[in-house]
């Protein structure tokens, strides 16, 4: 449950545990610890915002070291947030019915059955919360070399929205699910309230793009850009395909219409193609989408296999969930690329002006 080779993310907690969070090392000495940004990106994703889950919790982040008068010590960050509104109780049919569509099942088999099933455990989104907030605490790194990482939601269900990801205008239907064009956002937002009304849920797509990359940023193969931002990504809970530039389309184009040339701009050679060839940055602005299923939990009866009788059996799964992923996956998807754009500098990644 980590990630990162320089700046390391360390996960902990379970979804109906006392607490989940991070542990962030390798944040230079003298870095700005910016709280009120850290709570700002968390009010972002807390559940009981916008149209996602009605659990309601604080998501107060306690930064319990590595800190002193406002500044990273260069020591490790202990970030730690407590869970106030976990209800066990819609679980009680959990390890004996395992959810369709969730990891319960696999989880008991790989802990041996010692696995936490309360809320999907470990397994749970609710661990994201670690994520952002460590993820924050990257953007005076980004900042310093001017990149920037923008995402919003693309599509839901059948509504698409084509515009690239901006800065949320102050429209109710646009920070209720997280879209920056008003139009395609109250679309959306009618979708996935009838969606909800039928007791259903409905998949999703976040749509990132991050600016500022220098030409040269990256390495080649494994330790590239797509491939380390893809495995992040991946990794976002729900997550079911990661795409860049025109993505799963090229399958349709030929190389005459794909290829995008090279020309000589104000500071050095340009492209208007992909953000990322080989792994390493074409500076271009870096386009990419993270796919999301509709979420599992559901409340109209679905079939599931009782472990106990070893029949198969009605399930209704209770409890508070979200009917579409994308709306609280947005900061997610924004922090998991940050992470791994902070690593990358660190690890000296970024060409010097």
């Amino acid at each position: 449950m980590r990630i990162g080779e320089r700046l390391r993310t360390t996960l902990f907690g379970e979804s109906h545990g006392p607490a989940v969070g991070a542990l962030v090392e390798g944040i230079p000495a003298g870095t700005i610890i910016d709280e009120e940004f850290l709570a700002a990106e968390l009010e972002r994703r807390r559940p009981g915002s916008g149209i996602g889950s009605l659990r309601k919790e604080s998501d107060y982040c306690e930064i319990l070291s590595g800190v002193y008068e406002g500044k990273a010590t260069g020591s490790p960050l202990l970030l730690l947030i407590r869970n106030v509104d976990a209800r066990s109780s819609d679980y009680s049919f959990l390890p004996d019915m395992p959810r369709p569509g969730h990891a319960d099942l696999p989880a008991m088999v790989n802990s041996e059955g010692a696995a936490d099933p309360r809320g999907g455990g470990v397994n749970s989104a609710r661990l994201t919360a670690g994520l952002v907030a460590a993820a924050s605490l990257c953007s005076p790194l980004l900042h310093e070399h001017g990149i920037s990482v923008r995402a919003h939601v693309s599509a839901i269900g059948s509504v698409r929205c084509e515009s690239i990801p901006l800065a949320l205008p102050d429209d109710e239907a646009c920070q209720r699910v997280r879209c920056s064009n008003p139009e395609s956002a109250q679309e959306m937002l009618s979708h996935v309230l009838e969606i909800r009304k039928l007791g259903d849920s409905v998949g999703s797509k976040v749509s990132i793009v991050i600016e500022g990359l220098p030409l040269g940023f990256g390495a080649p193969w494994f330790e590239g850009l797509e491939p380390l931002l893809a495995h992040s990504l991946m990794s976002v809970p729900g997550a079911r395909a990661v795409e860049f530039g025109d993505g799963i389309d090229v399958c349709q184009s030929r190389g005459s219409q794909h290829n995008s040339p090279w020309y000589m701009g104000k500071d050095g050679p340009k492209t208007d193609g992909d953000g990322a060839l080989g792994g390493m940055a074409t500076g271009a602005p870096l386009r990419m989408a993270l796919t999301l299923k509709p979420p599992s939990s559901i409340s109209l009866p679905q079939h599931t296999l009782d472990m106990v009788s070893g029949e198969q059996k009605e399930l209704v799964v209770g409890g508070r969930h979200d009917p579409v992923l994308g709306p609280r996956a947005v900061p997610v998807a924004e922090a998991m690329c940050r992470l791994v754009i902070a690593d990358i500098l660190l690890g000296g990644g970024a060409q010097d002006e």
